[in-house]
């Protein structure tokens, strides 16, 4: 371009409009509830990097799961879709090839892309879990995966063959092995970058390396107030390994942001960590996920980046997994597609303006005796209060400023009756809004030992049960 008076002095805002566009690193630790970290309060757990990225970003404290287990929290955030529109309303489904995910969208827009971890979204036999090249990565050029292994100490990937590499060590520091490879590439191509690195930990089996997990003395764990003994719950020792798996994940995020201090990318990434779900760990007496309760649906919101968000802030934001995509793009100032159902958040991201969502909206279709959820659910998550209901009844209604433990369920209370019709109006818009209905419940014990996935793969509960 030849320099002229004019272009000199345009000089800045053809800069600033030339800029390369943010890297952006998704960490997603498997079933990583909200709770088990420092910066949000937690007594007993050790996440020093996780604080720190706190410290140097913005922690946002209702960070919500709308499909609270697995595959279906996993398809939300790859299509911006709820699940009853990608399809993927049960767990160990295919998400659909037609799915226009995030990381095919950032592909044309000149990202290079990249999945590292547990896929789980291909649906079938989870091992050996090879997915191939092609329409079933949905858009991610780099691939160091498996569909789902939650073997942590033995565990294997593939890359663009059916040949597993075997990992000989705990899998969250094999993954990051495999995450600091692909961010040293940005020596060599220059393009901007979307990595998701999903590590299988801290979900069950619970248990890390034996330095963390000499860490955690069960007997002087603090209990969270809520907590409740019974079959199958975890207590004392399980919590306890729990936390030396989530100081094992956090070691690994510390080696991410050292990478990026290396590198010379930490002020141009964005870094966004959260998880698919969290993990009752015994709070109401109940275990694992798919429940309306906090511990399942709130998982970690850490976001970071340096070069255009104030450090520092906390924000109560209710950042849900349906404004994933939509806000990731929004901060890579990539169009967004037709058929998104999420807000683009990103402005509230980097400045706490702009509009906020007065809600978020909560779906389970079907029963699993596994983790003890009774069938398919609706509900709303709202800044002060937690609503859920079954087709033909309440479930839980709880006031989460006056009862921050939820301990006192007051969906039977005929005080709270008015509250509670106005939660159930709620839901019922979101579900009209969304296109959602109670026909796409299922209620046959079709995740239950596997069945779903044992012996071929399935795109719909419907096409699993004409099988039979």
């Amino acid at each position: 371009m030849l320099l002229t008076r004019r272009n000199f002095l345009a000089a800045p805002a053809l800069l600033q409009a030339q800029r390369r566009k943010p890297n952006i690193v998704l960490l997603l630790p498997d079933q990583f509830r909200a709770q088990a970290l420092g910066c949000m309060g937690d007594p007993n757990v050790r996440t020093p990097h996780m604080d720190r990225l706190a410290a140097e970003g913005v922690r946002f404290t209702n960070t919500v799961a709308n499909s609270p287990v697995c595959c279906p929290a996993r398809a939300i955030l790859a299509t911006g879709q709820y699940c009853h529109r990608n399809g993927m309303v049960a767990n160990d489904l295919r998400l659909r090839e037609s799915a226009t995910g995030i990381a095919s969208v950032l592909s044309a827009a000149g990202y290079r892309t990249g999945f590292i971890g547990k896929w789980h979204l291909d649906g079938g036999p989870r091992l050996p879990g090879f997915v191939p090249p092609g329409p079933r990565r949905h858009g991610f050029e780099y691939w160091a995966a498996n569909q789902c292994s939650h073997q942590h100490f033995d565990t294997h990937y593939f890359r663009d063959n059916d040949q597993p590499i075997l990992m000989r060590k705990f899998e969250a520091e094999g993954w990051t092995d495999l995450g600091i490879e692909f961010l040293e590439a940005a020596k060599r191509d220059t393009r901007p970058f979307f990595l998701n690195l999903f590590v299988g930990p801290p979900h069950d089996p619970y248990g890390a390396p034996k330095p963390y997990m000499d860490l955690y003395q069960p007997e002087k764990l603090k209990l969270r107030p809520n907590w409740g003994g019974g079959e199958k719950i975890p207590g004392r020792a399980e919590i306890a390994a729990y936390y030396a798996a989530v100081t094992a994940v956090d070691d690994q995020v510390g080696r991410i942001l050292k990478t990026l201090d290396n590198l010379g990318l930490a002020d141009d990434t964005v870094v966004l960590l959260s998880s698919d779900h969290g993990d009752m760990l015994g709070s109401q007496a109940q275990r694992l996920k798919r429940k309306p309760w906090d511990e399942s649906i709130l998982v970690p919101g850490l976001f970071r980046y340096p070069r255009a968000a104030k450090g520092g802030r906390t924000d109560n934001l209710l950042f849900s997994h349906i404004d994933f995509m939509p806000t990731i793009l929004g901060l890579c100032g990539v169009n967004q597609p037709v058929g998104l159902q999420g807000k683009d958040l990103s402005n509230v991201l980097l400045t706490g303006d702009g509009e906020r969502p007065d809600s978020a909206f909560l779906q389970i279709f079907g029963p699993y005796d596994g983790d003890g959820t009774p069938e398919g659910w609706r509900g709303v998550r709202t800044s002060r209060y937690t609503y859920a209901r079954f087709r033909n009844r309440p479930w839980v209604l709880y006031d989460n400023q006056t009862d921050p433990y939820q301990q006192n369920n007051l969906a039977p209370d005929p005080a709270a009756r008015k509250l509670l019709t106005q939660m159930d109006e709620l839901t019922s818009r979101w579900m009209k809004s969304t296109g959602d209905a109670w026909s796409f419940n299922w209620t046959a014990k079709v995740e239950d030992a596997g069945r779903l996935y044992q012996e071929r793969t399935f795109y719909t509960v419907d096409e699993y049960l004409r099988a039979q």
